[in-house]
């Protein structure tokens, strides 16, 4: 008897751990994978597509189009695989869902057709992949409850001296299940697939851990003309090949800053249309050598910033810009200078996932072209009590000043473009600031 009061306590151990330990485990088993908002200048729109988190495979991708103010209404076929859905665009910006259909997990593509470009979104949708130490904790749990049971009916029945063995047993598998549930919050998660893993391998992250070395050669990029599009080929530094592993970065697969000879900017997102091929419509603006200058994300190889120039003769005034009052706090290059936009109302929506941009290009002495530096601000969301942690443009709370902090490194004239959205408009006010030479600096 006296070893089965023993196997008795043991299962109160057990139990004990399951409701205790138990929790820990489940929670760090939970899918991987979230919302993806990747704004799109495809044709005369600029559109925001959420692709929403994926939960069920087989299941359903819900889809909501973003439209601005200023885009045209018009229809939209999107294609996912065998799957497709057609999208009615209203004259006024909105919110316009679709649902489409996924079958398997790893990568896909979202085209995206208005009926003369075919936008292709890459996205990868998680495999729901147990973790290792998920499978160590319960698997712990059920062991140690099937030996639990053996122990008890070989006490029951006579054979205390037998009993001791599955005991022993249970206490091993407890000790193992209550370990792996009690270091599962700290034990480092895997690189997720898509950002630095390829998706296209297979499925499971923890099957690849050995690869260390994600790093990734730089991209070369040129650019061209054609009427009034622009194309930009990617190609990589090492072999030639077209660079196709561009990740979404703020909320774009690629940010394209175009910047006229007299100093008007524009904020594209180019779609991509074929491997290592993007193209964004440009509005007519100053004719001239415009600076181009790309930002971009490659799966394991970091942000890179890319730049060139092209001349572009579609000359007109299809450039608007916003109006607002601009507080500046500049100090000596080399040391933080403060930039704040102050507009009349708090109704203020986030743009690529911030608060505000602030384009900087500088010094100036002839033509942007030529600037030797070139920066990309952000104004953070502020933490707003009852607010979502990452809203969407749904929410204009924010605001009415946006500030932002910048080092310049150099003395000299610069150019800056503030901008942020609003009633689903982007508004862009542009600033010249003067910055002086720290003392002994040229």
């Amino acid at each position: 008897m006296r070893t089965l009061r023993i196997s008795v306590l043991m299962a109160l151990c057990v139990l004990g751990a399951v409701l205790g330990g138990a929790t820990p485990a489940l929670a760090d088993g939970a899918q991987a994978g979230a919302d993806i908002q990747i704004a799109q200048t495809l044709g005369d729109r600029e559109l925001t597509i959420i692709i929403r988190r994926v939960d069920e495979i087989p299941g359903p991708v819900h889809v909501d189009i973003v439209t601005h103010k200023g885009t045209p209404a018009g229809k939209l076929e999107l294609k996912l695989g065998a799957s497709s859905a057609e999208v009615a665009l209203p004259d006024k910006p909105a919110f316009t869902p679709a649902t489409l259909q996924v079958d398997r997990d790893g990568p896909w593509e979202l085209a995206v057709d208005d009926g003369r470009q075919v936008a292709t979104i890459p996205f990868v949708v998680p495999a729901n992949v147990t973790p290792p130490w998920e499978k160590a904790a319960y698997g712990g749990f059920v062991v140690a409850g099937l030996l639990l049971v053996v122990s008890l009916l070989l006490a029951v029945f006579g054979r205390s001296g037998l009993a001791l063995v599955p005991a022993g047993g249970m206490v091993a598998a407890l000790a193992v299940a209550v370990t792996a549930a009690v270091l599962s919050s700290v034990i480092p998660q895997p690189a997720p697939l898509g950002t630095q893993l390829d998706p296209t391998t297979g499925a499971d992250p923890y099957q690849k851990t050995s690869i260390v070395d994600f790093s990734r050669p730089p991209v070369n990029m040129v650019a061209r003309m054609e009427s009034s599009e622009l194309v930009l080929q990617l190609t990589d530094g090492a072999t030639g090949r077209p660079v196709d592993d561009l990740l979404v970065h703020d909320n774009a697969l690629m940010h394209l800053i175009d910047v006229s000879p007299q100093g008007k900017m524009q904020h594209l997102h180019p779609i991509r249309v074929a491997s290592g091929e993007y193209r964004a419509r440009v509005a007519a603006s100053d004719a001239g050598t415009h600076a181009i200058a790309a930002e971009i994300a490659r799966r394991g190889g970091g942000a890179q910033l890319l730049r060139t120039s092209v001349a572009n003769q579609n000359a007109g005034s299809g450039v608007s810009e916003g109006v607002a009052d601009v507080v500046k706090s500049v100090q000596a290059a080399g040391l933080p200078s403060t930039l704040t936009a102050r507009f009349a109302t708090a109704d203020l929506q986030p743009w690529l996932g911030m608060a505000g941009h602030m384009i900087v290009a500088g010094p100036v002495t002839d033509s942007p072209a030529t600037a030797p530096i070139w920066a990309h601000v952000h104004a953070m969301i502020p933490v707003t009590p009852g607010m979502p942690g990452k809203p969407d443009e749904s929410v204009a709370a924010y605001g009415p000043d946006v500030t932002f902090t910048y080092t310049f490194p150099l003395p000299g004239r610069y150019l800056t473009w503030s901008q942020v959205e609003r009633d689903y408009g982007v508004v862009t006010v542009p600033s010249v600031i003067d910055v002086p030479a720290t003392r002994g600096q040229g």
